[in-house]
């Protein structure tokens, strides 16, 4: 799986029935284009309504994960959501005629047969890839419950079940690489136990279901008479359980096959995400609840990340390091050219500088009488005096020096600085001062905005020296 965003190279169909509705039904994926995600349309009601595969439009969990978007849903979407994960398809549109994908065989393998038999194109935008830093948790003590992602070099997952039956205790399965879904896990089967099957079978909740598309272990001992049953309801000639305690409806293509199945289940609800990751995810008997809850958990800290990411590096309610007055201990300038008013710190690397830039500046006189701008040059030397301020801090006797400008390259102007704006410069070393000169990177923020940018090298020069 590369960096780039995929999505079907064609049009891709599978049909089949519904678990829980017994109907046929039609799901067909389409190419989508850059960043649209992964959307399902149910072309079954008027409108047509499309639902984002998003783990904030989860309304339902139980026995299936369920998106939905005013009164319209989209029912046990985690196989389906699975295939497109292990795939690495990033954009697709599932348009679908009924309210649930085709359960099939219970598995990924169908919609992953279709998908790759559709083939998949790279496009140009980049994959969203998000990389875990730190450890994220969720935890359900009462069911005994955690979910934990930690640091990784790519996207893995560790599950551990246990139902505590003899039949079915203590199993694991790993995947040490989202690549190899396909071979170890894509084809592994939903199971069921025969008391549940028994319940759901009773109550009308499982129209569609079959001895085809789950494996069946029974934890409980059964009479002849409820095998037979057991077969008719399924129109099948006989039933029997065989020494693991599983019906001989299939056979385990794994010995751990239902730990896989809950794998497969935790990667399409992670899908839900919306975002790629890289991390690896370890999980004690996990559940469409528990996944749907961590991957919100998950998303949510996305979201912060991001937000930290753009605010601007600087606090303004700190105490100055400098105020005017220290400023002009170290800096020759002088009003009108004094175009610094505080500094808010520096450090061995780094040092803040703040303008308020108000109507008073005489500049704005002819920087236009009737649009005052801000000169893009006197942004620059402002940039260029806190960045003195930084060289000179470094002497013992300051007022003997000057820095003048040896070079400036790479600025860009980003938008206009205006009068009631505060202009905040962040300028940083790019390299150790060595003779004399040096070179340092400078932001300038209005808010959290950067509205400025460039590179400037500077050398120093004692007073007096030609």
């Amino acid at each position: 799986m590369g960096n780039k965003q995929q999505t079907l190279a064609a049009i891709a169909k599978v049909t089949g029935t519904g678990l829980h509705t017994g109907m046929d039904v039609s799901l067909t994926f389409h190419p989508a284009p850059e960043n649209h995600g992964i959307k399902f349309k149910r072309v079954d009601i008027d409108g047509q309504p499309v639902i984002d595969a998003d783990c904030d439009q989860v309304i339902d969990t139980n026995r299936g994960t369920t998106i939905g978007v005013n009164g319209y849903s989209v029912n046990t979407i985690e196989h389906v959501m699975a295939a497109l994960a292990g795939m690495g398809i990033d954009n697709a549109l599932i348009e679908i005629d009924s309210s649930e994908p085709p359960i099939l065989d219970g598995s990924s393998k169908y919609y992953t047969d279709a998908l790759t038999k559709a083939g998949i194109v790279e496009q140009e935008a980049e994959k969203e890839i998000f990389e875990i830093e730190e450890v994220i948790t969720y935890t359900d003590k009462k069911n005994d419950v955690e979910l934990i992602i930690v640091p990784d070099n790519e996207f893995k997952l560790s599950v551990m079940i246990d139902f505590n039956t003899e039949v079915l205790s203590t199993q694991n399965a790993s995947l040490d690489s989202i690549k190899k879904f396909n071979t170890e896990i894509a084809n592994c089967r939903t199971f069921v136990f025969l008391h549940e099957l028994e319940y759901l079978l009773h109550n009308n909740l499982i129209k569609g279901g079959d001895l085809s598309n789950a494996i069946v272990f029974v934890n409980k001992v059964i009479s002849q008479e409820e095998l037979d049953e057991l077969a008719a309801l399924f129109n099948k000639p006989s039933v029997k359980v065989l020494k693991k305690g599983i019906l001989n409806n299939v056979e385990l293509y794994f010995e751990n096959e239902p730990a896989r199945h809950k794998l497969l289940d935790l990667v399409g609800d992670l899908a839900l995400i919306g975002k790629h990751i890289k991390g690896r995810v370890i999980a004690r008997k996990p559940g469409h609840k528990a996944n749907v809850e961590f991957a919100k958990i998950i998303k949510k800290h996305i979201e912060n990340k991001k937000m930290d990411k753009f605010k601007p590096p600087f606090d303004l309610n700190k105490s100055p390091l400098y105020d005017i007055n220290g400023i002009k201990k170290l800096l020759p300038h002088r009003p009108p050219f004094l175009l610094i008013d505080k500094i808010l710190d520096i450090d061995e690397t780094k040092v803040t500088g703040v303008k308020n830039v108000t109507m008073n500046e005489h500049f704005f006189t002819g920087h236009f009488p009737n649009e005052p701008v801000m000169p893009g040059v006197l942004q620059i030397e402002a940039m260029a005096q806190t960045g003195g301020v930084f060289i000179l801090n470094t002497l013992e006797d300051p007022e003997n020096y000057s820095t003048y400008f040896a070079k400036i390259t790479n600025v860009k102007f980003r938008k206009k600085v205006v009068p009631g704006d505060t202009l905040v410069f962040v300028c940083e070393l790019i390299s150790p001062i060595r003779r004399g000169l040096c070179h340092m990177s400078g932001k300038a923020y209005v808010g959290n905005n950067v509205v400025m940018e460039g590179e400037l090298l500077a050398q120093i020069v004692k007073n007096g020296t030609k």
